[in-house]
């Protein structure tokens, strides 16, 4: 591995051989065999050294300009690839360029131990109940409880503190400044600064004398394959446990109630808030600053637009965007309707009325 000068990320360079062989990558029949690769960079920053992509077709004016070694590309923007610029054809550029990049920079899509791979660090107190697998890393300030298990080759960053019982799966990256209590975690997870699972949900029987707390007896659940970003909070379960399924990410800051339950390989932007018993189903996407009423369901494979606030049951495969949500085509004719009509207010075009306004959407919408 080398490291450049201002450089936080060791890379492993890579040669085009294996690029190719890594992404399936078809390549021309001249391509020279001893390319080697130390770095990725954007189509109009890349040099000969370095990788590049192209997936948004607002970009091919730079593809046709770039200096980079080689490009991602699909087959049909392989013919805007200059000379000099070796052309991967894949069918997916962006999901090939993923993967190369992972293989130059293996370290950087996990948080990094402040004082790396060093094993139990001196400064760290585990609880002589506390069980843990071989190539356990703990830096400085880790705190282990009793009677927490640890599997193998997990690492996990200063001052994070793992409460009594809690278990956690093997190859899982746990940052720094991590509050884990009440929690089973699988294998293969990632967790961000500042992440908090298995405080108390907010529950309270409400009345005129003043707020009963409700005892949280529940767990957190996060399944395998999970990433959760700075600052992600979720709370235990009332009486039944938060679960968040296999292979989802969620973004930095977003909050799950108590009692939520996220399903598999769903993707959350940051900001979201979900309310207590939600239930979300697998492969649902849901963009930034999205509010979640409580005790609904979100129907598998949902998308949901930043900013809107969804306040009932959404039927899997729904498309909504909105304040209240709405179907997403509705929602935009709803947009221009309030549009024109405050063209209209203002003294715009002449003769405009509802039913020319109606119309027209209507028409654009077909």
């Amino acid at each position: 591995m080398t490291r450049s000068n201002g450089q936080f990320f060791e890379v492993t360079p890579r040669s085009l051989l294996e690029i190719a062989e890594l992404t399936a990558a078809s390549l021309p029949g001249s391509t020279p065999s001893d390319l080697v690769f130390s770095g990725v960079a954007t189509l109009d920053r890349a040099g000969p050294t370095e990788l590049s992509f192209l997936d948004n077709p607002a970009y091919r004016a730079a593809l046709q300009t770039t200096r980079a070694g080689a490009c991602f590309v699909s087959a049909t923007d392989a013919h805007l690839v200059p000379t000099g610029t070796v052309a991967l054809v894949v069918g997916h550029p962006y999901a090939a360029f993923a993967k190369a990049a992972m293989a130059l920079y293996p370290e950087a899509a996990f948080p990094s131990p402040v004082f790396g791979r060093l094993g139990i660090f001196p400064g760290a107190t585990v609880h002589a109940e506390a069980r843990l697998e071989s190539g356990v890393s703990l830096d400085p300030g880790v705190v282990i409880g009793p009677g927490v298990e640890i599997g193998e080759g997990t690492t996990i960053g200063a001052n994070t503190v793992i409460g009594p019982f809690v278990r956690i799966g093997r190859n899982c990256h746990i940052a720094a400044n991590v509050t884990i209590i009440h929690s089973l975690i699988g294998n293969d997870v990632i967790l961000h600064s500042g992440v908090c699972l298995g405080q108390d949900g907010f529950g309270f029987a409400m009345g005129r004398e003043g707020h009963s707390k409700v005892p949280q007896i529940g767990r957190v659940i996060i399944q395998d394959k999970v990433e959760l970003g700075a600052q992600v909070t979720v709370d235990r379960g009332g009486v039944r446990d938060t679960i968040v399924g296999e292979g989802s990410k969620i973004d930095n800051m977003v909050h799950i109630a108590h009692n939520v339950v996220i399903g598999r390989h769903c993707v959350i932007a940051a900001q979201t808030g979900i309310a207590g018993s939600t239930e979300v189903g697998d492969f649902c996407v849901i963009g930034g600053q999205v509010g979640l009423n409580g005790h609904i369901k979100i129907g598998r494979g949902t998308q949901i637009a930043g900013g809107s606030s969804v306040i009932s049951d959404l039927a899997p495969g729904s498309k909504v965007a909105g304040y209240p949500a709405k179907p997403i085509k509705q929602w935009f004719r709803d947009v221009a309707v309030l549009g024109r009509l405050g063209q209209t207010s203002r003294g715009g075009k002449s003769g405009s009325n509802m039913s020319d306004i109606k119309n027209r959407t209507e028409s654009e919408d077909e």
